[in-house]
């Protein structure tokens, strides 16, 4: 068997094998960081730049995770915060005048 710069007796695989596995987990992991960079989710983006899952993290996410809506949405603002701004306000129109 050829042994392509000690990587098959190194590792007991053929190194054609390797190379599947380096190009096929490069490209999910290319195409789930481009999408959570569109997304905007910093925290996916960590996630899947660091963790090497083979390509297992990145199918689920592209396919599962990308759809789900993690973001918080905005609260409202109360309206009684705004009716005490409004009242301190009245208040301090009338009284200050005496």
């Amino acid at each position: 068997m050829y042994d392509y710069l000690g990587v098959s007796g190194e590792l007991g695989m053929s190194p054609w094998l390797l190379i599947i596995i380096v190009v096929w987990s490069l490209a999910w992991k290319l195409g789930a960081l481009w999408k959570s960079a569109r997304k905007g989710s910093l925290i996916w983006f960590v996630v899947l730049g660091v963790v090497n899952t083979v390509g297992i993290l990145e199918i689920l996410y592209i396919f599962v995770f990308s759809k789900l809506d993690f973001k918080q949405k905005p609260k409202k603002k109360s309206k009684k915060k705004r009716l005490f701004d409004l009242s301190s306000t009245v208040f301090y129109i009338m009284y200050r005048r005496k």
